[in-house]
């Protein structure tokens, strides 16, 4: 068996503000159509290449491993134990661009099924490479975790592989006073983020994270090694901003406009869970404003389970990066709105660096200790999740079906922790065209996100039928709209759920660079 890291007080489902612990865990209209695929002038394709496993492992820089090879039980993992029974045929631990296209080069002339991971968070399972219930067969897994180079310029762009951790993204950023608006789970790597959008922390200030990305390298099915921006190989570029990962290709590098770092004040409000209509009632009114100022960005969790044996927690949490004595008075409406008065009312003041480890469950740590590999303080969990990007508020009726079904998580028999988490977007997010990038869902008022985690081992068929009837039963009030990042197979239609007006761009884009259909995901762009 695989080392395991501890279970701690400190992991990535938990925010600390101070003293205080919070518990964790449609369609935009398209103006214009999607830029017309094109081929890059300096992209040179791979003709020939490896047509065995002894000559791809030859071929390469980094490491090949197979089901023999010493290390093949630790790199077949993903993130999510569900999916450690996954024997994929071969893990390409790549170094290099190269290594990527020779890889592609063995999948293409031996017609052996293909995997891409970055960092491994995917909910269904494809990055797994033949994971029990992905319908996914045993495939070469190409990793770009080793591809985790940060590099920051004199002129605030960050360079970075899209196998580096959000950890070591922040600790690079904050050592050089530089912030961009990314997750705050702290073992995401950055390319997957990013290639599906990037709901974070700070998007009403600073946007998705993909709408920060000025350029990207990617590698096509045919071995070319494309260089990315919106004036070049525009295609790609856009479909990289949004259209999810391992679609049009692999990306090996990208670039990022950075800002300053601002002074984050985090705050965390919980109240009794007979408050939770009221608490939802006024969060949607005071979150969601249109007149609601950039700088504030809040989540609001409900959440049930094991992990609450004496019922259900109700929690609102957040950043502000204005001025931190502003803070009371943009919370106040909120308060005044919620006739219950809160258990709890913690703010405290952060530099950039810091609230960002705090929201990864790491405060007071390394980057280098805020992973689940061995040594680390974070432990992998098995979850389960789903997800709506809806366009309007919930009704009356609405908030008491969501208030119910959490409360039911209390009766899902080994249901660690399970519920749902509305992330307030608009701000910045909404001022981007939704036909500028692939990502479409520029009239979202929110990301909502449905969740259930579970011992490691146990059949995931109930905590998936909980957070797949959650989004069912939130269907009635909200369009069928979903995050490519929280992809769900069991969605009807997926493509225009994860990507609306923009799907037949992507389509189009991805039948151009990859014909054969080497990179297609079960479902992806259905």
């Amino acid at each position: 068996m695989p080392q395991r890291t501890r279970r701690t007080t400190i992991d990535r489902r938990t925010f600390l503000a101070g003293g205080a612990a919070a518990g964790a865990l449609a369609l935009a209209g398209c103006t214009a159509p999607a830029p017309a695929p094109t081929t890059s002038p300096s992209a040179t394709a791979t003709a020939t290449g490896p047509d065995d496993w002894t000559s791809l492992a030859s071929a390469v820089r980094g490491t090949l491993l197979r089901p023999t090879s010493s290390g093949y039980a630790t790199a077949r993992l993903t993130e999510n134990p569900r999916f450690d029974d996954a024997k994929p045929l071969g893990v390409l631990e790549a170094a290099s661009a190269a290594d990527v296209a020779a890889g592609l080069a063995f999948a293409r002339n031996t017609r052996t099924p293909l995997a891409v991971r970055s960092g491994g968070h995917n909910y269904a399972g494809w990055s797994a490479g033949g994971a029990s219930g992905t319908d996914v067969k045993p495939s070469l897994v190409i990793s770009t975790a080793g591809l985790d180079d940060v590099r920051i310029s004199g002129e605030g762009t960050l360079t970075v592989g899209p196998g580096a951790s959000m950890a070591k993204v922040y600790a690079a950023l904050g050592e050089a006073g530089r912030a961009i608006g990314a997750g705050s789970c702290a073992t995401v790597a950055i390319g997957g983020l990013t290639l599906g959008g990037g709901v974070g922390v700070l998007a009403r200030s600073f946007g998705l994270t993909c709408d920060q990305l000025t350029g990207v390298e990617i590698v096509t099915a045919d071995g070319a090694v494309h260089h990315c921006t919106a004036t070049s190989d525009a295609d790609l570029f856009w479909a990289s901003r949004g259209g999810g990962g391992g679609v049009t290709g692999v990306v090996t590098s990208m670039t990022f406009d950075t800002q300053a770092a601002p002074q984050v004040t985090m705050f965390a409000l919980t109240w009794p869970w007979s408050a939770a209509a009221q608490v939802v009632a006024a969060w949607q009114d005071w979150a969601l404003a249109e007149g609601a100022p950039d700088q504030l960005w809040s989540t609001l969790k409900l959440l049930g389970g094991q992990t609450h044996p004496s019922g259900p927690a109700l929690t609102v949490s957040g950043t502000w990066t204005g001025d931190s004595a502003a803070l009371a008075a943009q919370l106040a409406p909120l308060l005044k709105a919620v006739k219950t008065a809160p258990t709890s009312n913690v703010a405290t003041s952060h530099t950039y660096q810091d609230a960002m480890f705090r929201y990864a469950g790491c405060a007071d740590q390394p980057a280098s200790k805020c992973t689940t590999a061995p040594g680390g303080v974070l432990d992998r969990v098995a979850e389960s999740g789903t997800s709506h990007l809806p366009t309007t508020t919930l009704p009356a009726a609405g908030i008491a079906a969501l208030v119910a079904k959490v409360e039911a998580a209390q009766s899902v028999v080994g249901l660690t922790e399970g519920g749902i988490s509305l992330d307030a977007l608009g701000g910045a997010v909404s001022r981007v065209g939704a036909a500028d990038t692939a990502f479409a869902h520029r009239s979202a008022l929110m990301s909502v996100q449905y969740t259930a985690t579970f011992a490691d081992g146990a059949s995931p068929a109930a905590y998936d039928s909980y957070v797949r009837g959650f989004r069912t039963a939130m269907g009635q009030y909200w369009s069928d709209t979903a995050y490519v990042n929280y992809a769900d197979p069991s969605l009807s239609d997926p493509g225009q759920a994860y990507f609306g007006d923009n799907l037949a761009g992507l389509k189009s884009i991805a039948k151009k660079v990859d014909p054969d259909g080497i990179f297609a995901q079960p479902h992806l762009l259905d």
